[in-house]
């Protein structure tokens, strides 16, 4: 399998070698922190070791679940917010096609409070027969609890004798309202390991089963995971690229580069933009500190915010992800009257086009004064996003850590909805 790389050389021009270097030892102690659960918020860094400790077992009762669910019917709820839905969505969009209607539909609920999207989610599935997967540590975050309001009794009106069937829980066995009601109301569980935090939770059930219902392979997202695990918890700074990439951010963040792009030159990759915003954002935005991290569609995004990151302010680092192997390809071929001056690319794929816009890019914006990092995956199978999910979370431990924050809480989010509570009169 072919791993992802780190390429830097476009961030030498703002930082050195020496510098990158002179990171390693703290660094390392940051990765032992991790490994050895010494550091902040050291309670919730099992995911570190989970895709090693996942049994076969689990992985057996997903799949298992999931084929259940699809013989219930085509379509799948998924009831969560944050990291309880946005991992799955990324995944999911990563590794479906873009037109092909997919025999079993994922639908993604309990992420925001819109009445108008509630309401024409719940006259959609009217019709539809369908079944609900709800995920809540507690079961009390608001959002998803009223939305599963709705759909639980939307089920009890067109499964009255067996509703319950149709109903899976993916939350805590301690101190979960989520968790008391699948033992009164009788659905199937799945637990989320305690010491596992909502936005680092993609490689469990909350990912899995939305994963397995959509027929991926969640073995080689698990072993994609597992060799990652296995390179950035052992190999040297200068050879972990999850390190480098932690190191060379904080680096750029001190020399008051404080906003992150991750571009992809692959539409289907948005949402994979969305989780990496989410991961990052919280873990890292904490005592007034963090890089903002921002995320773009380019060559699509060129046409829009490509100005502002050439001439804009001085302040933007990019990390552009390539794809060495797209799914498909197009090659383009001569016209006789070329009147759209195109007959220079006769012969050539719409591939190479993609990667010279990208490489041709990362040239302008470095030369415009804006670092650029490229990470490069093979393709987009389960196998990358296992991989790739994993790279991301442990680089972002690490960085949390060379921040000197607790990258696994998130105590402003609760500053909203103390206020919204205040003024629900809760």
């Amino acid at each position: 399998m072919t791993k992802l790389t780190l390429d830097y050389h476009y961030v030498l021009p703002f930082v050195s070698l020496e510098e990158i270097k002179s990171l390693e030892e703290v660094s390392n102690q940051c990765r032992e922190k991790l490994l050895k659960k010494t550091g902040k918020g050291n309670d919730f860094v099992d995911w570190v070791k989970w895709p090693q400790e996942i049994t076969n077992d689990e992985i057996a009762k997903i799949n298992a679940c999931a084929h259940r669910l699809q013989n219930l019917g085509q379509y799948l709820v998924v009831c969560g917010i944050g990291g309880s839905y946005l991992g799955a969505k990324a995944g999911i969009d990563m590794l479906k096609d873009y037109y092909r209607i997919d025999e079993y539909k994922v639908i993604f609920s309990g992420n925001s409070f819109s009445s108008t999207e509630n309401y024409q989610l719940l006259e959609f599935l009217k019709d539809k027969d369908f079944s609900l997967v709800v995920i809540s540590k507690s079961g009390k975050t608001t959002e998803t609890a009223i939305s599963f309001r709705f759909l639980k009794e939307l089920l009890k009106e067109k499964y009255p004798q067996d509703y319950n069937k149709r109903i899976v829980a993916i939350t805590s066995n301690a101190n979960s309202a989520l968790h008391t009601m699948a033992l009164n109301e009788k659905y199937e569980e799945f637990f989320i390991p305690s010491g596992i935090g909502g936005r680092y939770s993609v490689l469990t059930a909350v990912g899995l089963l939305p994963f397995a219902f959509k027929n991926y392979d969640i073995e080689m997202m698990i072993k994609g995971s597992r060799d990652a695990y296995n390179h950035f918890s052992q190999d040297d700074f200068l050879e972990n690229e999850a390190m480098l990439y932690a190191a060379i951010r904080n680096l750029l963040y001190k020399k008051n580069i404080n906003i992150e792009i991750l571009g992809f030159y692959e539409p289907k990759m948005r949402n994979f933009g969305e989780w990496w915003k989410q991961l990052y954002g919280e873990s890292e935005g904490k005592e007034h500190q963090g890089i903002f991290p921002s995320s773009v569609i380019y060559s699509t995004d060129l046409h829009s915010l490509g100005q502002y990151v050439q001439d804009g302010r001085r302040n933007i680092m990019e990390t552009i992800v390539n794809i060495v192997h797209p799914s498909n390809d197009l090659t383009i071929k001569n016209t006789l009257d070329n009147l759209d001056g195109l007959n220079y690319l006769n012969g050539k794929s719409l591939d190479f086009v993609n990667k010279q816009a990208m490489k041709g890019t990362i040239i302008a914006h470095s030369e415009g004064m804006v670092p650029n990092i490229c990470l490069t995956i093979d393709d987009v199978s389960e196998y990358s996003f296992g991989y790739m999910a994993y790279f991301f979370m442990f680089a972002c431990g690490i960085s949390g850590y060379l921040l000197d924050v607790n990258p696994f809480d998130q105590q402003g989010v609760e500053a909203y909805k103390n206020k919204m509570f205040e003024l629900l009169k809760k």
